[in-house]
């Protein structure tokens, strides 16, 4: 399903997610630092100055042994447009995550909507636990894109008229699907990030598999493209000691 713009209040359907990194505070050496006042005090503000490359040895011991404090004293905010079941999910995460999303009290939703394309798996083989995605038929693909096209135009349409009326926004969206796109910020440090990473996307290192849905994993490998830029070696230690979070 490609993208198509909402114009004019008319639904607009997307089957992407959008991550922009707006700000950070993040590096290798905010690691190393951290780590090295347990052992040399004020001195450690000279890891300031220097290479990180020089003591990636201590971040994959960090990492290894998990000593995962150190890997706090960063932060990254993110910009994130997607559906709001993704968010629903994103905020089971709690612990180093801030979150502020628009509000569909304070300003009236915009009628953009989540439509998987056509690499989305549909279907759901075995039990919970042993489960595994398939990928769906061209009927299936099709009643999938009708059903939830002509689903969102009714919900949007009821909201239009219930603002019309002069329903207050904060009732009137509560016809409003999950499928709806919102946005957010959201703010962590990398042991969150990596947290988060370990369970929200699958990969060839993980030394513990998770089962994300797509939809969330999306956001997740954009986070981690950004993060894997800003501090490469505390990545690699992540990567190398089983993505797993210190």
């Amino acid at each position: 399903m490609t993208d198509t713009p909402a114009d004019d209040l008319k639904p607009g359907f997307r089957s992407d997610v959008t991550v922009e990194l707006v700000k950070h505070t993040a590096s290798d050496a905010d690691v190393l630092f951290a780590a090295r006042v347990s052992t040399i005090g004020e001195q450690s503000l000279d890891e300031l100055g220097k290479d990180p490359e020089r003591s990636k040895g201590l971040i994959n011991y960090l990492m290894r042994d998990r000593h995962g404090s150190p890997f706090e004293h960063n932060s990254m905010t993110f910009f994130v447009s997607a559906p709001i079941f993704v968010f629903r999910e994103f905020m089971r995460h709690r612990v180093g995550w801030s979150y502020n999303e628009e509000s569909g009290r304070y300003r009236e939703l915009q009628p953009v909507f989540y439509v998987p394309d056509a690499d989305r798996k549909l279907v759901q083989e075995g039990r919970p636990g042993k489960y595994r995605f398939v990928e769906g038929t061209p009927d299936q693909q099709q009643l999938v894109g009708r059903a939830m096209e002509e689903s969102y135009r009714q919900s949007y349409e009821a909201y239009q008229e219930m603002l019309a009326a002069g329903v207050a926004r904060e009732v009137a969206r509560a016809v409003l699907p999950v499928g709806l796109y919102s946005s957010m910020y959201a703010t962590c440090n990398a042991r969150s990030l990596m947290h988060f990473l370990g369970l929200r996307t699958q990969h060839e290192l993980a030394k513990v598999p998770s089962f994300p849905q797509r939809e969330i994993e999306m956001v997740g490998e954009k986070m981690e493209a950004e993060w894997a830029r800003l501090m490469p070696l505390t990545y690699a230690a992540f990567n190398a000691n089983g993505r797993v979070a210190p």
